[in-house]
């Protein structure tokens, strides 16, 4: 099987159940945004991550960005066919994952500054990428029908992304860096 169709080449894709939209279409653009956050996540899991109970999640979050994209990948109204799912169990793992990275943290009482080790820093990058795809989603279920769990998961997601990215500066011994509004010009 050949890797190339020439079937995009006009700027039209297929979603499952066969209707043809362009490629600029809110649907395509939700699911294309959850594959450079599964990318993002690839990168990370490149760089070094000393807690292994992580690195096991992102790749169990993986398989689950593939879930969605499949589920976002589906035209709702003429699909038939029989897709995973995205299950409440999903969100309630990373809530789970959120509260053992958390009970090691110390409490936070201001906002932080994206940044830290270089593993922490693309944590971010995923977080931020994690946003705008579920703020495409949202957009998205505004006009056509989008799995309930979609959002939920998504938002769950971002909130580890963070939590991780402080999780491994912590365990880098990389103290958070508060954002203190300056009142000043820069000097």
């Amino acid at each position: 099987m050949k890797i190339y169709t020439k079937k995009g080449d006009l700027g039209e894709t297929s979603l499952i159940g066969g209707r043809r939209v362009y490629k600029s279409h809110l649907r395509i653009e939700c699911y294309g945004t959850v594959d450079e956050l599964n990318s993002c996540l690839g990168l990370l899991l490149s760089l070094p991550v000393k807690d292994k109970k992580a690195r096991n999640t992102l790749i169990h979050i993986q398989d689950r960005l593939f879930v969605i994209g499949s589920l976002l990948a589906a035209d709702p109204k003429s699909s038939r066919m029989t897709l995973p799912e995205l299950l409440e169990k999903d969100i309630v793992f990373l809530e789970k994952e959120i509260d053992r990275m958390t009970a090691g943290l110390l409490p936070l009482k201001s906002f932080i500054l994206p940044g830290g080790d270089f593993s922490a820093s693309w944590c971010h990058v995923a977080r931020c990428v994690c946003r705008r795809v579920e703020r495409l989603a949202v957009e998205l279920s505004c006009k056509e029908k989008v799995e309930n769990k979609i959002v939920p998961y998504l938002n769950r997601l971002s909130d580890y992304l963070f939590v991780l990215a402080r999780k491994i500066n912590a365990d880098q011994k990389i103290a958070d860096v508060l954002w203190r509004p300056k009142r000043t010009k820069c000097e």
